[in-house]
């Protein structure tokens, strides 16, 4: 059996994605990032300090929250007040760790660089997304800090992007929508720098298991579509040439 999109997309083929930078007033970086019917609002905070562990180093930080509103998806769900569930720890930190892979904290200097993604409405790939709109709002906040004198040079030295990749009737399908998230075999969860390194890969065999050329046509796919979200980034951000100092 040959599994047939529900929105008609290739395989390999990206939801229509979008950036909308500068979507609230008082956050230095903020963009709403959609994929499809999917949307999270991305924000990044910036404050004078470190963590202890990092206090006298002359580094910086970067930490980041994830939430989901109670009607991102079609039944409401409960605030998660004093006690976070185990899905909401687990992805603020994949968030947090891909983004820190951005930033050369020494250029940061003692300051923490907080990211809040709040998802408005859910179509899966809550996390992936929240990662790449996470960087344009960083970037945002980069830029404001360079251009008040904050900082003296962009900390921005990597691009970071994440994307999600399945199995459905054992073929690889790229950036997978709710309606495919539920029935998909094997659900990954890739995250690549400009320069098409891994960052972090999640995998896992819902039913059954794959095969060492199944992941290799799953990274390849994931390899292609961020390479399109990575130019859509550089789209959303008007002064990437001077922030970005790539290695």
């Amino acid at each position: 059996m040959t599994w047939q999109r529900p929105d008609g997309r290739t395989p390999c083929e990206l939801r229509p994605h979008s950036f909308y930078p500068n979507f609230t007033r008082f956050a230095p970086g903020s963009v709403l990032a959609k994929s499809g019917d999917t949307q999270v609002l991305c924000t990044v905070s910036v404050a004078e300090g470190v963590p202890k562990f990092l206090t006298g180093s002359g580094k910086g930080w970067l930490t980041a929250e994830y939430r989901m509103l109670p009607s991102a998806t079609q039944k409401r769900q409960e605030r998660e007040w004093m006690k976070l569930s185990g899905r909401t720890q687990e992805i603020q930190r994949l968030i947090g760790r891909s983004l820190r892979a951005a930033l050369d904290f020494e250029a940061l200097g003692e300051r923490t660089l907080t990211v809040d993604t709040d998802v408005l409405q859910a179509d899966a790939g809550t996390r992936t997304i929240a990662i790449t709109g996470g960087f344009v709002a960083l970037a945002h906040a980069i830029s404001q800090l360079l251009q008040q004198g904050v900082i003296e040079r962009s900390p921005l030295c990597r691009q970071i992007a994440g994307v999600s990749v399945g199995l459905l009737a054992g073929e690889p399908f790229l950036d997978l929508n709710y309606v495919e998230d539920v029935a998909a075999d094997v659900d990954f969860n890739v995250v690549m720098n400009h320069q098409m390194d891994i960052i972090e890969v999640q995998g896992t065999a819902e039913a059954g298991s794959f095969s060492r050329q199944q992941l290799n046509q799953m990274l390849d796919f994931s390899e292609q579509g961020i390479q399109e979200l990575l130019t859509a980034q550089r789209n959303a951000i008007s002064d990437w040439n001077t922030l970005f100092v790539g290695t």
